[in-house]
């Protein structure tokens, strides 16, 4: 069972799990560009976090940290992850939707067409309803109702 930690983690962890289980990671980056919250501020004023988190959402690409690295969630969820992956996460002035970035340096050789076909192959398969597959246009309203936790862009 996994649970979902944060919205960063539901996402990330689908995505983290079928690569290291295919190819394996020895370490990552990931990025995640994230709608504003309901704790973000709509003018600036303080904020008990930090000076950043205080300024208006609506109005400001706001860098922050992320619990899915700050915490190590996914490492929680997935320990075979514990301590490979970090990052950080762009408050972005939309409503709904984010996207994680996920950038790995592998332990088994694979090219972009290898990694396509293996998270197609499992979107279709065993996380089915989890993890998505796309190669259409999309953008981010697209994805606004989508019960999957993750959905892979292939033209990304």
């Amino acid at each position: 069972i996994v649970s979902n930690a944060s919205c960063t983690t539901n996402c990330l962890a689908p995505l983290a799990k079928v690569i290291n289980d295919r190819f394996g990671i020895v370490e990552g980056l990931m990025t995640t560009v994230h709608s504003i919250t309901a704790t973000q501020k709509t003018v600036d004023g303080p904020s008990s976090k930090d000076w950043r988190g205080g300024r208006a959402a609506s109005f400001n690409i706001i860098p922050s940290s992320t619990g899915a690295a700050k915490v190590n969630a996914v490492g929680k969820v997935l320990p075979a992850l514990n301590g490979k992956l970090t990052g950080m996460s762009f408050r972005v002035p939309t409503v709904d939707v984010s996207v994680v970035d996920l950038t790995v340096r592998l332990e088994k050789k694979a090219t972009y067409d290898q990694i396509k076909a293996a998270i197609k192959e499992e979107s279709e398969g065993k996380m089915k309803g989890i993890l998505g597959f796309t190669e259409d246009d999309v953008v981010s309203t697209d994805f606004v109702g989508d019960s999957r936790s993750s959905i892979f862009d292939a033209k990304a």
